[in-house]
């Protein structure tokens, strides 16, 4: 990670800023693809609760949602993330200039085509799409073995993992088969929480131990590894339908991230947002996964044996929790810039917050509390990534202030 001179977690004078360049734009895969997502992330939603008569056949519908929450947002953030820090871990930029600019065409491509409404720009979006994760995790793949880094070998399978899952989803969406669909869905969310709980559990940390001085974290490097292959086999047992491995895999995987946040000293970081953040998220994606081991394993229509519940602790808890905190302080960090949170970046942590517990309020509400639940829950949604953009676009699209000539 980039260094900093200092380590804060209150306002700095702001620095004078140098004039918008392509160069630091497309330098790392973060900048655009962290703009491409949060953008995304605010759009999708909007369109989702406030005017779904957007959404046209072929993708439409809870079909469309899901998608773009998971294919065009998470995953989205998690591959500028993979690009951006396999450049640290291997010293070799996987992707920069026009061939990164390309992979962003392709990105907006796929969500123009499934916005369409045809079959031919479904077709484009779709073809756009799979060659998105392919040539992500080709990127990563090729980095990962120039610089002979074993330990990153699984990386770009799961970048690989994640364009597969993406194409029986979108081939299910044809055919209308939901129950199918969401089986498919289940997968690619399994995915990404492997890769998120790859990424998780070396930089918080690494982060944590780098902020609050003379503080020593495990990195539990058994017990990731663990994790990695209780995923692996939950997302094998899922596709062949052996319900309960998969269930008892996810409750093992669940169980392994409370523990390390356990041995993480959470405490130490209570007095700092930038990292408490990423506490949060990764014990809200842990519990998710739990909550998913219930849903395979118990009948009933309570709140925890409903498919939305896990979906969304997972997905808001986890995944969106953890990205709020990671696209702030990964940016900053690559940026050059001190670990500064201003307040507009404590605000979008309270904001998203806020709009998770709103979300997961609505599941048993009924009547207008549901729909009043779900509309406050999509506008602090909206305003989180809204306080990102207006505060990250304008350095992300600039170059770091020590590489500007005084």
């Amino acid at each position: 990670m980039a260094s900093s001179p200092r380590i804060l977690d209150s306002a700095a004078a702001p620095r004078p800023l140098a004039p918008p360049q392509w160069q630091a734009f497309l330098g790392l895969g973060f900048r655009p693809l962290y703009i491409a997502g949060c953008a995304w992330a605010a759009i999708a939603i909007a369109i989702w609760i406030f005017n779904p008569a957007l959404l046209r056949p072929p993708l439409t519908g809870i079909a469309w949602h899901a998608h773009e929450m998971l294919w065009g947002f998470v995953a989205t953030i998690a591959t500028g993330f993979l690009l951006t820090s396999s450049a640290t871990w291997t010293k070799i930029n996987p992707m920069h200039g026009p061939a990164l600019g390309l992979l962003t065409v392709l990105w907006l491509i796929a969500r123009v085509g499934y916005l369409a409404g045809s079959q031919p720009a479904f077709w484009l979006g779709a073809v756009a799409e799979t060659a998105f994760f392919a040539f992500a995790g080709a990127a990563v793949l090729r980095v990962v073995i120039l610089a002979r880094s074993r330990r990153n070998y699984g990386i770009p399978l799961l970048l690989f993992g994640l364009g597969a899952a993406n194409v029986l989803y979108l081939k299910t969406a044809l055919q209308g088969n939901y129950g199918q669909l969401m089986h498919y869905f289940d997968l690619g969310l399994l995915c990404m929480a492997v890769i998120a709980l790859v990424i998780a559990r070396r930089v918080i940390p690494f982060f944590t131990m780098r902020m609050v001085k003379e503080l020593h974290i495990p990195m539990n490097t058994r017990n990731g590894q663990a994790q990695i292959v209780l995923g692996l086999i939950a997302i094998l047992a899922g596709l062949i339908g052996q319900y309960p491995t998969m269930a008892a895999a996810l409750a093992a995987t669940g169980l392994i991230g409370l523990y390390q946040i356990a041995t993480w000293r959470p405490w130490a970081s209570r007095h700092r947002p930038i990292l408490w953040i990423l506490y949060l998220g990764y014990g809200l994606l842990s519990l998710g996964l739990i909550c998913a081991a219930i849903y395979l394993v118990a009948p009933g229509d309570s709140f925890l044996t409903r498919a939305v519940t896990h979906v969304h602790v997972i997905g808001m808890g986890g995944f969106s929790v953890l990205i709020i905190g990671m696209v702030t302080r990964t940016a900053l960090g690559h940026l050059g810039r001190p670990l500064v949170l201003d307040r507009s970046m404590r605000i979008s942590y309270v904001t998203m917050i806020i709009a998770v517990v709103l979300r997961l309020a609505a599941i048993h509400a009924t009547g207008l509390a549901y729909l009043w639940l779900l509309r406050l829950a999509a506008l602090f949604w909206i305003a989180t990534f809204a306080l990102y953009l207006w505060r990250f676009v304008p350095m992300l699209i600039r170059p770091r202030p020590d590489a500007v000539k005084s």
